[in-house]
């Protein structure tokens, strides 16, 4: 059983680029008022002392990160300043970290299930940062936790090993406060695993397996990134963009032969949410989810991808004559509060009118041009059986008769889950899970406040660190377009709805996150800390 000890928390002197993410320092805290716990454990090292527990460590793949300011051609004329990412390989195949051409996104990493990892995250940028591998299972110390951050010129050394399914995952900054900000300067990147279930259920590969990254942007006259107005509402929504980007790329067109291919999309946006579909009709084949592979193929006329959740497509264009054009488009739906049309009066920079942004939440748009422009003689047969899914029983859970449950609220003009905010350090009674056992949980969104609080009912796709979930099922407003099979580390929770979901905690104690993964949401202190216990 863990003990309750007062300590004085780290002064976290945190510095954003804007007065509104500034936080406060954390001071002396009442756990007896609280139920809260600050933890000293040796999982937490400090940088230094975490690259040097890997005594011994031998990696396949070696790799510096280095995360700094540079600047994009996107438009005619002036460059646009972004932050990005850049790779130098030091040990291992080269070829396993690649660049998307003309982009601003970070390198796709790719390795096997197996291999050992060893990142060095150099900080070149003027603030503190921290990386998190989404979707990886990996040490506490190796998840990218904001306490973790590391200053200008200072590094952070990760080593683990890729424990994960065949499966498309990424990565992007966590710090605390100023993680929105940092993902919409361009920090972000893709990191895909390979396995023998994969390989063997012969999909599409080399110039047939495209990675697609869907983000929102706007500009001003002098092509820069403009980020969030100022307008606190816009917080409370989560920025939008008027511009939708591809790889880095707006207007973007992806030109296909009349083959099949394995599109792989991420939802790379702050806090945009697509309702993906065909633009001729035809249904949408999804073969895996976050986790990677499902058993069979899904079809689904629409799905929805919220921020941070992935899917791939299997697309066949062998029956399409060359010179045929589809595209990819987001359709129409009720975002409410999240469409942003009631943000309130004066918000008329960085593409906002008095009713809002120019592309709200839910409006109908545009994604990526598809173009057949060549024909292949040999094409991919879709497989019946993609991959074998360990089944959800929630049978085996701990508490089967009393699942955690998380109530995405607002408080104090605040998102809270469970009436609490962030704290870097403390987690609750009700937070605290022993290794080894498997849990049911349950995201509730049904309760978003009171009067006026109940017009800011809004989506909220909840993240877990360190783990992959099955859902189990879903209660209130639901939507044909959720793809909930398979293994997922992202889930979106709809107003009026509840989410339960099964999840296990196999191995590496200490303290992990869960979160909205809405960026702005997250930043305002939408996230809590779960920490696992040996005993």
């Amino acid at each position: 059983m863990l003990h309750r000890i007062d300590i004085l928390q780290k002064n976290e002197k945190k510095k954003s680029r804007r007065a509104f993410l500034k936080l406060a320092g954390y001071g002396m805290i009442s756990l007896a008022a609280t139920g809260l716990r600050p933890f000293t454990d040796p999982l937490f090292a400090s940088p230094e002392q975490a690259s040097a527990s890997g005594i011994g460590f031998v990696p396949d793949l070696d790799l510096s990160l280095i995360a700094g300011a540079g600047q994009d051609a996107i438009f005619p004329g002036d460059p646009t300043g972004v932050w990005r990412y850049r790779a130098q390989v030091h040990k291992g195949n080269s070829r396993r970290v690649s660049v998307l051409p003309d982009s601003y996104l970070g390198p796709i990493i790719r390795s096997n299930k197996g291999e050992k990892i060893r990142i060095r995250l150099v900080n070149e940028l003027p603030e503190e940062t921290i990386v998190h591998w989404h979707g990886l299972h990996v040490p506490s110390a190796m998840d990218g936790h904001p306490r973790d951050v590391v200053g200008p010129g200072q590094h952070y050394t990760y080593e683990f090993t890729v424990a994960n399914r065949a499966g498309t995952y990424w990565y992007h900054p966590h710090p605390h406060g100023i993680t929105g900000p940092q993902v919409y300067g361009g920090l972000a990147g893709l990191f895909l695993v390979s396995d023998d279930e994969e390989r063997a259920a012969g999909l599409p590969d080399g110039s047939f397996d495209i990675p697609l990254v869907i983000q929102d942007r706007t500009f001003d006259r002098d092509n820069q990134l403009v980020y969030l107005s100022g307008h606190p509402m816009e917080r409370m929504i989560g920025f939008l963009g008027d511009r939708i980007f591809v790889n880095g790329k707006p207007d973007y067109t992806l030109p296909v032969s009349t083959g099949a291919y394995r599109l792989r999309l991420l939802n790379g946006s702050n806090s945009r949410i697509y309702k993906l579909a065909w633009k001729d009709g035809r249904p949408l084949t999804v073969i895996a989810t976050d986790g990677g592979l499902l058993e069979t193929p899904v079809h689904r006329r629409y799905v929805f991808l919220a921020p941070g959740e992935r899917i791939e497509l299997w697309a066949d264009f062998s029956s399409d004559p060359i010179g045929y054009e589809t595209a990819l488009v987001s359709l129409p739906f009720d975002a409410g509060a999240s469409g942003g049309r009631a943000m309130g009066r004066g918000m008329m920079r960085g593409g906002r009118t008095p009713q809002g942004p120019q592309l709200p939440n839910g409006a109908a748009f545009q994604i990526c041009k598809i173009a057949v422009t060549r024909a292949v003689q040999k094409t991919h047969r879709l497989p019946d059986r993609l991959s074998e899914v360990v089944r959800a029983d929630p049978r085996q859970a701990v508490n089967i008769d009393r699942p955690r449950r998380f109530a995405l609220t607002m408080g104090h003009m605040r998102w809270t889950i469970n009436g609490r905010t962030f704290r870097m350090e403390e987690v609750a009674d009700d937070e605290v899970v022993r290794i080894g056992t498997k849990e049911l949980w349950e995201f509730d969104n049904t309760g978003g406040g009171m009067g006026m609080m109940r017009m800011m009912d809004m989506p909220h796709p909840m993240h877990l660190h360190g783990q992959q979930f099955r859902v189990l099922y879903r209660t209130g407003v639901t939507h044909e377009g959720y793809v909930d099979e398979g293994w997922k580390d992202t889930v979106l929770v709809m107003p009026g709805e509840r989410v339960r979901l099964l999840t296990r905690f196999d191995d590496y104690p200490g303290l992990f996150l869960y979160h909205c993964h809405n960026l702005e949401h997250e930043d305002m202190g939408m996230m809590r800390n779960y920490y696992i216990r040996t005993s």
